[in-house]
């Protein structure tokens, strides 16, 4: 595995940032850190990265237990933090050859970076004369200089236009070939994008982890149904294609059907044949907006 997640708690004085959280992804990986601003992401991705300790819990980065080897998790991780902090007044390869510098690395790979994110038009620019687009990139080839099995990336598209978006989602993916990716981002578009796999958080807890591939086959349908008094859910079991009914509350009902169709209408005509009055009706859709809507607002 490239990381594991353990029972990560993260507290600042009596607020918790992140409460008792746990994930494994594993190598080759390219997975969406997803949750709304204040849900913790960019404070995992610190604690993964050894810049903030945890309070309690557990991580291993590449193999590498994040307290007890610390330089080595450094060693194995690339890095782009939501404000890419970059010196605004150096050349892109002034600046790329400066921090190759650090970690020993010859010219030549500094070179091949350059080439790989597309940076060879503007590699004589100066950072501060470049659009945002091509400071992520500058950002993303800096995180890759050392070669990493781990890159981590928090909100690397905010703020880039489309055109921009398309390619730095094109060079993520690429990346994404060859090492483990942990993407941070609160857009929806930009998991279904790049992503293998979706993972997300709410108020610091992990409140969905699939892959995308599953979420996009699920033709389940989901309708939540309130009648005016108690229905024996053996009469329910009797709607066509229906899969599952859960009484979750009172005389409400969560209707799962195995199907695309929309079946509304047979809930309607369930209720009228049965002398039943329906108070409330609506479709739980599966989409993954949806399912982040319904998972990160409050009821």
């Amino acid at each position: 595995m490239s990381i594991h997640v353990e029972n990560i708690t993260k507290t600042y004085g009596d607020q918790k940032a992140l409460n008792q959280v746990s994930f494994t992804i594993e190598k080759g990986e390219i997975v969406g850190f997803l949750g709304p601003n204040g849900a913790g992401k960019s404070t995992m991705m610190k604690v993964l990265t050894t810049y903030l300790p945890a309070s309690e819990g557990v991580a291993f980065v590449n193999g590498f237990e994040i307290t007890k080897d610390a330089n080595a998790v450094k060693k194995s991780v690339g890095y782009l933090p939501e404000h890419n902090p970059l010196y605004l007044d150096m050349y892109v390869r002034e600046y790329l050859l400066f921090n190759a510098g650090i970690y020993n690395i010859p010219k030549t790979e500094v070179e091949i970076i350059i080439t790989k994110t597309g940076l060879t038009p503007e590699a004589n620019k100066k950072i501060g004369a470049l659009s945002k687009g091509y400071r992520q990139r500058v950002g993303l080839a800096n995180a890759l200089l050392h070669n990493p099995d781990v890159l981590i990336l928090d909100e690397p598209t905010t703020g880039l236009d489309p055109n921009q978006l398309i390619e730095i989602r094109e060079l993520i993916k690429n990346v994404g070939e060859e090492k483990t990716v942990l993407l941070s981002t609160h857009i929806m578009q930009e998991v279904e994008a790049i992503c293998d796999r979706v993972i997300i958080i709410n108020k610091g807890e992990i409140v969905l982890d699939k892959k995308l591939k599953d979420l996009k086959n699920n033709k389940q349908q989901i309708i939540e149904v309130e009648f005016d008094y108690r229905v024996e859910e053996v009469a329910l079991q009797k709607l066509p294609m229906i899969e599952k009914v859960e009484n979750s509350v009172g005389f409400v009902y969560q209707l799962y059907f195995k199907t695309e169709q929309d079946m509304r209408a047979k809930v309607f005509d369930f209720a009228h044949d049965n002398g039943l009055k329906i108070l409330q009706l609506h479709q739980k859709n599966t989409t993954l907006e949806k399912l982040f809507t319904e998972l990160t607002t409050e009821k």
